[in-house]
């Protein structure tokens, strides 16, 4: 076993959206376990949007990653040493090891990952966190039903794309909202959305809004929030009495801050969002997935078995290298991947 690692740490908080020169990637000692602990070789780790929240010194529901730690993220990797009965050398274990080729966490910390029901990076993707979150939001806040219209937004990312996909197998129709034709294209041809709207081709929220009118005649039941920004504005006039927003991201606002400073230049007021949400008696409800891990196993036995014969499809975009992951998040950050956000470390 190698006496070095290498990591990615936080050199700099960013202004706007984050630069290169705000991460820097060093070597470091490998950590050696204690009594209950673990030691992995991480091959691959996830790249999230909320991560950029994590980069800010602001008050959040999680604490901010502090100047010289290393970068949050969840991983998956090899066992290669272990003080716990829980796990033996060769496992595969997903746990909150960060932009790192080794992490060492007390087992209880981890999840075991079986191999042999997939790929490993599915438990960072659908069968992970992204995953979960979408079916969470979708099932338990959205409270579906059967021919209602759905709308959301980053349609295919892992988020999104369970979302339309559950909605459909229940009986919605589900309308995406992404960010370029291809992606579009995706959204109906692989993960069967019954329309997807570029976002890209409206200059403004109204422009926007028309061309989904066209699609959702019957208004709007359920808009699954990941993006807030011009997709929200233009959403909002457009709920149906009695409709419920999931509010899981506003990834357009995290460069501008935790409060989307400049949500009101978007033509978006808080009177104006307020009393919405008020005359039309809607549910708007955040929800932070590491809160409700309680009912993960409940996902799993309703979703594995889908992914493992086909139903459920998911695309992974993966970058290669370690040292190349503040770039694939940057890109990520301004919709430049296709599919689930990866990086392989080893």
């Amino acid at each position: 076993m190698s006496d070095q690692m290498y990591r990615v740490a936080l050199a700099s908080r960013p202004d706007g959206a984050p630069k290169p020169e705000n991460f820097s990637y060093e070597a470091a000692e490998t950590p050696v376990p204690d009594d209950g602990e673990v030691l992995v070789r991480v091959h691959y780790m996830s790249l999230d949007p909320y991560m950029r929240g994590r980069m800010d010194d602001a008050e959040s529901y999680s604490a901010p990653v502090p100047v010289g730690g290393t970068m949050e993220a969840g991983a998956v990797g090899e066992v290669i040493a272990s003080n716990s009965p829980d796990f033996k050398p060769g496992d595969y274990a997903f746990g909150m090891f960060g932009w790192a080729t080794h992490g060492c966490l007390p087992a209880k910390m981890l999840r075991k990952v079986d191999p042999t029901q997939g790929p490993i990076t599915a438990s960072l993707g659908v069968l992970g966190m992204p995953g979960f979150t979408g079916w969470y939001g979708f099932t338990q806040i959205g409270k579906p039903k059967a021919g209602e219209t759905l709308v959301v937004a980053a349609a295919t990312g892992p988020v999104g794309s369970m979302v339309g996909q559950v909605a459909k197998s229940m009986g919605l129709r589900a309308v995406g909202i992404a960010g370029g034709a291809d992606k579009c294209k995706l959204a109906v041809e692989k993960f069967g959305f019954d329309a997807c709207l570029d976002h890209r081709a409206y200059d403004t929220a109204s422009d926007l809004r028309k061309a989904l009118k066209a699609e959702c005649p019957d208004g709007i039941d359920i808009y699954f929030e990941n993006v807030g920004g011009k997709v929200l504005e233009a959403v909002m006039p457009m709920m149906n009495a009695f409709g419920r927003i999931p509010i899981c991201g506003m990834i357009s606002w995290y460069n501008a801050g935790g409060l989307g400073a400049d949500a009101t230049d978007q033509g978006l007021t808080a009177p104006k969002l307020w009393r919405t949400i008020l005359v039309k008696f809607l549910t708007a409800n955040g929800f932070i997935i590491s809160n409700h891990f309680d009912v993960y196993p409940q996902f799993i036995s309703e979703i594995a078995p889908k992914v493992a014969s086909g139903d459920i499809a998911f695309l992974e975009d993966i970058a290669e290298g370690l040292e190349n992951a503040p770039e694939a998040f940057m890109s990520m950050l301004k919709g430049g991947n296709m599919g689930k956000q990866i990086v392989k470390v080893i």
